[in-house]
């Protein structure tokens, strides 16, 4: 078969798999948006709980100040850094999910929230909103041609050859890479309001820290590493949710962990392929989303399968992963074509 008569029989089975599954059997999970009759929270009462995690969190921040002057260093040095811990593990679970569904019905509460969270992890959750949202833009892609990546803080944008960075320089120096000046700009062009209370926020925070200071300069001195090694982590835990992905695959995008406490306890962030793939559902309903999505995938495969073959086109995709990679190569006579299969949410908006 000549290579014309090859690309037109593939012309065939792409046809044929121009509507393999109904969209609504894709997206009926994925899509949903939470109801709820409280009239407390936006989307589930299940909100609560991080809620209530994230005052516990506050809570905390302020005990260490409390403490710090009546018990020994050997107390607090442990104390100081499950706050690091802390610090990660809020940023990446309530912090993180708060972004994509605000827990609130009130505007007020929620802006209350955001600035209690800004306090508790010393970052102003309106401007990580900001870095979040570039980032969900790029999914952490590799630079271009002047090294400049849409993602701000893709894994990929200070490393060599296309490849990621390296985990440790990553983790340590990405803190003294963030760049305030150019989330405010991008703030302020979208929306003046929320730059002015990302402001606030960095002042309050900033403020929170110096008051500290002045009552106890040797508490700063003993916080500030904590806090910074906390935003490390925060940023080790985002590496390895990217790192072995694929920033060219929409499926691949992100890298899932299906330990099943490290999800209890971080709010279903390990499930992060199937998080950028759909970013608004709901952290409740991140597992029944993943099992959708992974039988939708299967179903798709076995129908590309059917359609190569009856194209006569030698090879078939390869098996989806559980991480949601679905790269596929088929071999044509005269040169080697890479077509990909995203998996079966491609072209349906989030």
């Amino acid at each position: 078969m000549s290579f014309p008569q090859t690309a037109a029989a593939f012309a065939t089975a792409e046809k044929s798999l121009a509507d393999p599954v109904p969209a609504e059997h894709v997206t009926d999970v994925a899509s949903e948006r939470l109801r709820t009759s409280s009239r407390v929270f936006a989307y589930t009462c299940w909100d609560a709980i991080p809620v209530v995690a994230a005052i516990f969190h506050c809570l905390y921040f302020f005990s260490l100040f409390w403490l710090f002057s009546r018990v020994p260093l050997w107390v607090m040095l442990p104390l100081g850094f499950i706050y690091s811990v802390s610090i990660s593990w809020n940023i990446n679970g309530i912090s993180h999910n708060f972004i994509h569904n605000p827990y609130f019905r009130s505007s007020l509460l929620n802006r209350l929230f955001s600035i209690m969270e800004s306090i508790t992890v010393g970052f102003s959750q309106v401007f990580y909103e900001c870095i979040h949202m570039q980032h969900h833009k790029g999914n952490a892609d590799r630079p271009d041609e002047h090294g400049q990546t849409i993602d701000w803080i893709s894994i990929y944008k200070h490393g060599e050859s296309g490849e990621a960075e390296h985990p440790l320089k990553y983790t340590f120096l990405s803190f003294f890479r963030e760049d305030p000046k150019t989330v405010f700009r991008a703030l302020k062009h979208k929306d003046r309001r929320e730059a002015f209370w990302g402001v606030t926020e960095l002042v309050l925070f900033v403020g929170t820290f110096a008051l500290l200071g002045i009552l106890n300069w040797h508490y700063l001195g003993f916080l500030l590493p904590f806090w910074y090694f906390g935003h490390c982590l925060s940023y080790l835990n985002g590496y390895y949710r990217h790192y072995g992905g694929n920033p060219d695959e929409p499926i691949a995008w992100g890298v899932s962990s299906y330990d099943k406490l490290y999800n209890w306890i971080w709010f279903y962030n390990g499930y992060h392929a199937e998080h950028h793939f759909r970013p608004k559902v709901h952290w409740t309903r991140m597992r029944a989303s993943s099992t959708k999505q992974s039988t939708t995938t299967e179903k798709l495969f076995a129908q590309a399968r059917s359609a190569v073959a009856s194209a006569g086109i030698h090879g078939a995709p390869d098996p989806p992963t559980r991480s949601g990679e679905a790269a596929s190569s088929f071999d044509f006579p005269q040169r080697r074509i890479r077509v990909s299969i995203v998996g079966p949410c491609e072209g349906i908006p989030a």
